[in-house]
C-alpha cells in the first residue's frame, strides 16, 4: 500500500489527506508493505481497504457505524463494517442485526450480507482497524489504524453537525469521547455478535437513526435489502 495512491471520494480529502502525509500513516503503509513481502495474507486487498470513503463521500455523510476490525476469513472483508460480499454466508453478528431490522421495521432478513445501499444513502461503515492478517482477530490493533480512525471520527465531530452514531459494544463505546455530543446523536447498544446474548435485540436502533434524521431535516435511511 502507497499513501500517494490512495482513492477516496473527493469530498474527504480536505479533511483526511493530511492523515496521509504524516509519519505514522507512513509507517503504517510500510508495514503492511513488509508484511506482505514476508508472504503474510492480508484482507481486505488494497482496492477495498478505503471503500467506505470511496461509497460514503463526506458531504452526504448522515450516519456512522462503527465495528472493531474487518472479517479474517477468505473473500469476507470488502471495507466495509460488517458487510460481506453476495454469495457468502452472512456471518452470525450480521445475522443478528438483521432480525433487528425484523423485529424493529419489519423488513424482511436479507440473503446475503452485502451493506453496500447502506453506504451510498451516506452510511458510514466504519472500522477502527481496517485491515486485519489471515485468521487472526484483532492483529492490527496497534500497527497506527486506530490513530488514524481516531482522526476520522474526531473530524466528522468537529466538521459535520447532526450526525448519529452507532456504537455497538464496547469497543465502539470506548471512542464516544471522541465526539461532540451537544452536536451529534450517539446510540449506544449491546454488541450485535451472539456472544452478547440478544442483549443487542430490541434496541430499535435503526427506527430511531431514522427519526432523529428526520429531525435534522435529513432524508431517512431505506434500511432494507431486498
Amino acid at each position: 500500500m502507497n499513501s500517494n495512491s490512495i482513492k477516496i471520494d473527493q469530498s474527504w480529502k480536505a479533511v483526511i489527506q493530511r492523515e496521509f502525509e504524516k509519519p505514522y500513516f507512513i509507517e503504517l503503509c510500510n508495514y503492511l508493505n513488509q508484511e506482505k513481502k514476508a508472504d503474510k495474507t492480508i484482507y481486505p486487498p488494497d482496492p477495498l481497504i478505503f471503500k467506505a470513503f470511496e461509497l460514503t463521500p463526506f458531504d452526504k455523510l448522515k450516519v456512522v457505524i462503527l465495528g472493531q476490525d474487518p472479517y479474517h476469513n477468505p473473500g469476507e472483508a470488502m471495507g466495509l463494517s460488517f458487510s460481506v460480499p453476495r454469495g457468502l454466508r452472512v456471518p452470525p453478528s450480521l445475522r443478528n442485526i438483521y432480525k433487528e431490522l425484523l423485529q424493529d421495521l419489519q423488513l424482511p432478513i436479507s440473503n446475503h450480507g452485502d451493506l453496500t445501499s447502506w453506504a451510498q444513502q451516506g452510511v458510514l461503515l466504519l472500522n477502527a482497524m481496517l485491515t486485519v492478517e489471515h485468521k487472526q482477530a484483532g492483529s492490527h490493533k496497534k500497527i497506527g489504524w486506530q490513530e488514524f480512525t481516531n482522526a476520522i471520527i474526531k473530524a466528522i465531530s468537529d466538521n459535520k453537525r447532526g450526525m448519529v452514531f452507532l456504537l455497538w459494544g464496547k469497543f465502539a463505546q470506548s471512542k464516544a469521547h471522541l465526539i461532540d455530543h451537544t452536536k451529534h446523536h450517539i446510540l449506544i447498544a449491546a454488541h450485535p455478535s451472539p456472544l452478547a446474548r440478544n442483549a443487542y435485540s430490541g434496541c430499535n436502533h435503526f427506527s430511531k437513526t431514522n427519526e432523529l434524521l428526520k429531525e435534522e431535516g435529513v432524508s431517512a435511511i431505506d434500511w432494507g435489502l431486498e
